[in-house]
């Protein structure tokens, strides 16, 4: 009888043991190899003793999938697992060694980190809601406030700091696929410049881009742009087209701009639509260089691209980059690329497991069952834990 119990409390143990932590198979995404290479290109300094990138990268991102606020937070909690940390090839940190490698070490590395786990969302990503098949993207930027005695280098206003985070977000999947953190005194426009759209895609923006040389640069290269048009535009009615009035569409121009400035600016013709909301009532007037596609599907691109402005919302809801850990510009810009790694990882989660879960869903199981052992895709997928797992301590007390 005393061997039976002990053998069905071995096969407790063994299937107990199977699964890693669910911690440790999100950090299996992450292919190792490749990220010590990354490291090794973007290190300065001298060498380290018992340290490393990958334990600063295991330790910030239990802090972002974890919501911790502070360093003694992080530390503390990373501490409390620190016997689960060899598994994870980390090692514990110190809040002066976590402190001095935020400040110290080029946060270049989750810059380049960023763009391997977004090429490997782009291999799973399901395609956009519309029926044509030109990439969509929705550009703009947000600020992300800092104090400026805090932090005297990200210097805003008078008063203020800040930092600007902008974003040319794929609405395949809403990745988010061009991402650059400027000053908070840099224009949007000044970005969205240097941005190089695929040809044959189509970028939706708000009148804060508004820069007629960069919509004829756009025009030039084959990239279709979706914009509302300025209230004090000059320009002449070239074309008048035919439009469906019961599904709120007011007018379907071609124009030119007669203005002296704006005409040499943009002298190809272009596309203006007018169109009203049934619901608010409000009138909205936009400017395309995309005479192919109908009024109507101009119209809903534009209203598509409130999902850049819910992206920034879930992020700064979700995620750590409104609080900082450390005030150097190296430590808020290593905090911020984490944070966009997470998001990332968080996504590809999502593609993978072929889920109807939200990320934020994805986000919430994630925190409550970090460290726990158990199987990543049952998690998600909403399986109860197996029986062995349920009764191992009361097989414990036979």
């Amino acid at each position: 009888m005393k061997l039976r119990k002990v053998i069905i409390k071995q096969e407790g143990v063994q299937a107990l043991s199977h699964h890693n932590t669910v911690f440790s198979q999100i950090l299996k995404l992450i292919l190792r190899h490749e990220f010590e290479t990354l490291a090794k290109q973007h290190h300065t300094g001298r060498s380290f003793r018992t340290a490393s990138r990958w334990s600063q990268f295991v330790t910030m991102a239990m802090a972002q999938l974890s919501a911790r606020n502070s360093l003694r937070d992080i530390v503390e909690n990373i501490s409390a697992q620190a016997h689960r940390l060899y598994h994870l090839g980390s090692v514990k940190l110190s809040r002066s060694n976590l402190s001095r490698i935020n400040n110290g070490k080029p946060y270049a590395l989750y810059e380049a980190l960023f763009e391997k786990l977004l090429s490997r969302c782009q291999g799973v990503v399901p395609g956009h809601c519309f029926r044509f098949s030109n990439p969509l993207y929705s550009l703009d930027a947000s600020t992300i406030d800092l104090c400026l005695s805090v932090f005297p280098w990200a210097d805003f206003r008078t008063t203020k700091g800040a930092v600007k985070l902008h974003v040319g977000l794929n609405h395949a999947g809403y990745l988010p696929e061009f991402v650059t953190v400027t000053e908070g005194k840099d224009h949007d426009v000044t970005v969205g410049r240097t941005l190089e759209f695929p040809k044959g895609s189509i970028v939706a923006v708000d009148k804060g881009y508004n820069d007629y040389t960069w919509y004829k640069q756009l025009t030039d290269r084959g990239v279709f742009f979706v914009t509302r048009l300025k209230t004090n535009a000059k320009y002449r009615i070239v074309c008048r087209h035919p439009v469906l009035k019961n599904k709120g569409l007011t007018c379907d121009q071609t124009i030119e701009f007669t203005g002296a400035q704006t005409a040499k600016k943009c002298s190809a013709q272009l596309r203006r639509i007018g169109y009203r909301d049934a619901e608010t009532g409000k009138r909205y007037v936009f400017l395309t260089n995309n005479f192919k596609l109908s009024a109507k599907t101009i119209a809903e691109i534009y209203k598509a691209r409130w999902q850049v402005e819910l992206f920034f919302k879930w992020v700064k809801q979700n995620l750590k980059i409104k609080s900082f850990v450390g005030t150097s510009k190296n430590a808020v810009m290593t905090q911020i690329w984490i944070a966009l790694c997470i998001y990332c990882l968080l996504a590809f989660l999502k593609f993978q497991s072929k889920l109807r879960k939200s990320t934020q869903q994805i986000l919430r199981l994630l925190q409550l069952n970090l460290f726990e052992k158990r199987d990543l895709m049952a998690l998600l997928r909403g399986d109860p834990p197996c029986d062995t797992q349920l009764n191992f301590n009361q097989m414990a007390l036979l």
